[in-house]
């Protein structure tokens, strides 16, 4: 992390960031000495500016990164990359096309029979669009603009489950389960034990994954280095399967469905920046060359 007294926040950003704070949360965040997790992302908004968090961010190159992390078994293929999807479907379906430079950005596609020229379309306004300047997150600035396609990993038009591992000081600490992510969406945050800590709602504990343990390794691998980072894995056919980096878990603006639960992860935060997990550091990871490798984590 960059040291906050090396930057200087720009006075709109700032702004910006009290003003969704506040409306999100109802009440102002302490972001020069942050104690929530909300609080810590948009510290991290303002300050942090590691130079790796891009690479990371970028759903295309952190592909390489994990593959060298933790090997060609745990990586979900690219059919295609490219700045405009071709005049007609080249895949077979059911296939994802994603951006490669934001968030939320999907379209899944289940059936030859869609209407291509739309999908072409909605893809296409993604590339106009550098995501996270709006919410002011840095990360995703430096993003080459993109797109992929990839296999589909769900059940018929079923989503995957989506376990999302908040990694501290290369520590899991707590495991986010998304549910129902193509309708009624919803999560519940486990320890890494698989008690649940957020609140309790109608919907059962789901079982822990077979291979909980195995991604609880890989997503400490993946955050090595790092004071936080949210490593995302799903698993299809009782297989492990990597997704994606965050640094900014719902831009530190969702509300957590427990008292006190935004501070307790946030004070595993504050201990990783610490140094109370103490670990050392790897070598820095160079930004990506065309035709040069990137060096391996671990």
């Amino acid at each position: 992390m960059t040291p906050p007294d090396a930057l200087a926040p720009k006075w709109t950003a700032l702004l910006r960031i009290y003003a969704t704070y506040m409306w999100r949360h109802q009440r102002l965040p302490e972001i020069h000495k942050p104690q929530k997790f909300t609080e810590w992302v948009q510290h991290r908004k303002l300050y942090d500016r590691d130079p790796r968090m891009p690479i990371f961010a970028d759903k295309l190159a952190v592909k390489e990164i994990a593959q060298r992390t933790l090997g060609n078994d745990w990586i979900t293929p690219t059919y295609w990359s490219g700045n405009s999807l071709p005049e007609r479907i080249e895949w077979p379906t059911p296939f994802v096309i994603k951006s490669r430079h934001g968030c939320n950005q999907n379209i899944f596609v289940h059936s030859d029979t869609v209407d291509w020229s739309a999908m072409r379309t909605h893809a296409q306004a993604w590339m106009n669009k550098t995501y996270g300047y709006w919410l002011d997150e840095w990360g995703y600035r430096d993003i080459a603009h993109g797109l992929l396609v990839e296999p589909y990993i769900g059940i018929n038009e079923t989503l995957p489950l989506d376990y999302k591992f908040y990694v501290f000081a290369s520590r899991v600490k707590y495991i986010q389960v998304h549910l129902d992510r193509g309708g009624k969406h919803r999560w519940i945050l486990f320890d890494p034990q698989w008690n649940r800590v957020s609140a309790s709602t109608i919907d059962p504990d789901p079982a822990p994954p077979p291979s909980l343990a195995h991604m609880i390794k890989a997503a400490q691998k993946l955050g090595k280095g790092f004071d936080f980072i949210r490593a995302d894995f799903y698993e299809p056919a009782g297989k492990p399967v990597f997704g994606e980096v965050t640094f900014y878990p719902g831009s530190g603006l969702d509300p957590f469905d427990q008292p006190g639960l935004d501070r307790a992860i946030g004070a595993e935060w504050s201990r990783a920046v610490s140094g109370a997990y103490a670990q050392p550091l790897p070598p820095p990871l160079s930004l990506p060359i065309p035709g040069k490798e990137i060096p391996a984590l671990a």
